[in-house]
């Protein structure tokens, strides 16, 4: 039986265990029948700043405990929820993250770093504007990884002070917004805010309409990929140019 929480599809997160606002912005754009499971995951220190080294380990802690739970609600699609975990380590990388939790699962896989890409790929963009909430050093890498694909970073902004695990998710929408403005330019044919726990996906209209460009967001991403595997992503509505250009061509 159908109804608004259950019935059509099943997606299991993997969320960052200090991650705050990965849960809430998937519930709050997923259609109807679809149903979210979440499983944590550590791996990194919740008191240290989640830097280059940082995230690189977090990228190669074991998963399987956590896998092996998620498995136990038997999800249609498994989405890895940590963008700076794989662009600290390469699309080959990426890859094979993908190729291994499809392999313990059983379910298709999306990755946050992979879905920037496929996003980007779907609206034919390879020029965009960065914007994070990370310290330069993966910014740089998100740079690299980015151009590993063919798309150019012709513009970006840091946040300008290192954040902590919480202070990345205590960004409210309006610094999220300033943050995507400062780094805007008239050589980006989108918008890029990377970060699975900064609010963007509030702000995904909001800066469509001020910068008159598609704005691309971890989460939005994710969530794109997501349904676009099961067949339903034109189901999602207020989410920005990215789930409009796929309802425009049903």
């Amino acid at each position: 039986m159908l109804n608004h929480s259950r019935g059509r599809a099943r997606i299991g997160v993997l969320v960052p265990f200090t991650n705050t606002n990965l849960e809430s912005d998937m519930i709050m754009a997923r259609p109807m029948g679809v149903s979210l499971h979440f499983s944590r995951i550590g791996g990194y220190d919740l008191d240290a700043v989640p830097d280059a080294n940082q995230m690189a380990g977090f990228g190669k802690a074991p998963l399987d405990e956590p896998l092996r739970l998620l498995a136990g609600c038997r999800p249609d699609v498994v989405v890895y929820g940590c963008t700076s975990a794989t662009l600290t380590h390469g699309v080959v990388f990426d890859r094979e993250l993908v190729k291994k939790i499809k392999e313990d699962t059983g379910a298709e896989t999306v990755t946050a770093a992979g879905s920037l890409l496929h996003a980007l790929r779907f609206l034919g963009i390879n020029a965009v504007a960065f914007a994070s909430p990370y310290v330069g050093q993966i910014n740089d890498m998100a740079e690299a990884f980015l151009a590993s694909a063919g798309v150019q970073t012709v513009s970006r902004a840091d946040i300008g002070k290192e954040l902590g695990n919480y202070g990345q998710g205590a960004l409210t929408p309006d610094e999220v917004f300033q943050l995507a403005c400062r780094a805007d330019s008239s050589d980006a044919q989108a918008m890029v805010l990377s970060c699975t726990d900064m609010r963007s996906m509030e702000t995904i209209n909001r800066l469509e309409a001020e910068l008159g460009k598609p704005v691309v967001t971890s989460n939005q991403a994710m969530l794109f990929q997501a349904l676009q595997i099961l067949g339903i992503e034109t189901h999602v509505h207020g989410f920005g140019h990215l789930f409009s250009k796929a309802l425009a061509a049903e």
